[in-house]
C-alpha cells in the first residue's frame, strides 16, 4: 500500500501544479475574495472527481472523438463563461473595494464545474493516474485507497497552497492585485479558447 500512497502524493502535487483552468480559477477567487474566504474552493476536486474517475477508468478510453469534441467544447464555453465574471471583477476594480459576498458553496460548486468540464482532468484519470488505480486495487482495495488518499491530499494541499500565495501576494497593493487578476483573465480566456479549438477543429 505504501508504494500506492507515495505514487497518489507525487501524482497529486503534480495535478495541482500544473497550470489549468480550475488553478487559474482559484487563484482569481484569492484575489478577489481574500485567500481565508477562498481557502474552502481547493475542496472543489472531492465535489467533481468522482464522476470524472468513474468515466475515465470505465468509459472515456472508449468513446468516440465526437465525444470527445463535444466535452472540448462544452469545457471552453464553460471557462468563457468564468473569463467573462473574472474579466468585471478586474475592469470594476476599486482601489478600496469590499470582498464580494459570494456564498462559500457556491463558489465551490463554480470550481467543481470548472474542473468537471475541463478535459484535463479527464484525460490525467484516462492515461495516467487512472490504470494505476485500476491496478492497485486489483492488487488489493486498500492500494486503490491509498493511492486516492495520498492524490487528494496532496493536490488539496498544493490547490490551498496556491490560493495563499497568492492571497499573500496581493496584500503588495491593490495596483499589483489588479495586476494579477488581469493576467488570470487573459490565462483563463486563453485555456477556454484553446478548449474550443481543440473541440472544433
Amino acid at each position: 500500500m505504501w508504494i500506492y500512497l507515495l505514487q497518489g502524493i507525487g501524482y497529486g502535487i503534480a495535478a495541482a501544479s500544473q497550470p489549468g483552468p480550475l488553478q487559474t480559477y482559484l487563484i482569481t477567487q484569492s484575489l478577489t475574495r481574500g485567500w481565508k474566504r477562498a481557502l474552502p474552493t481547493a475542496l472543489a476536486p472531492l465535489v467533481s472527481d468522482g464522476p470524472i474517475i468513474l468515466l475515465s477508468v470505465l468509459v472515456l478510453s472508449q468513446v468516440p472523438d465526437w465525444l470527445q469534441r463535444i466535452l472540448y467544447i462544452a469545457g471552453g464555453l464553460f471557462v468563457l463563461y468564468i473569463t467573462y465574471g473574472t474579466y468585471k471583477a478586474w475592469r470594476e476594480f476599486h482601489e478600496y473595494q469590499a470582498t464580494p459576498e459570494i456564498p462559500d458553496h457556491q463558489s465551490i460548486l463554480k470550481a467543481a464545474m470548472t474542473n468537471a468540464l475541463s478535459p484535463g482532468a479527464y484525460i490525467f484519470w484516462t492515461l495516467v493516474t487512472g490504470p494505476i488505480l485500476v491496478r492497485g486495487w486489483r492488487e488489493a482495495p486498500i492500494n486503490g485507497i491509498g493511492f486516492l488518499s495520498g492524490f487528494y491530499a496532496a493536490m488539496i494541499a498544493g490547490l490551498a497552497a496556491i490560493i495563499i500565495v497568492f492571497g499573500v501576494a496581493g496584500k503588495f497593493g491593490n495596483k499589483f492585485n489588479r495586476a494579477l487578476l488581469g493576467i488570470s483573465t487573459i490565462a483563463l480566456f486563453c485555456f477556454g479558447v484553446y478548449q474550443l479549438w481543440l473541440g472544433l477543429f
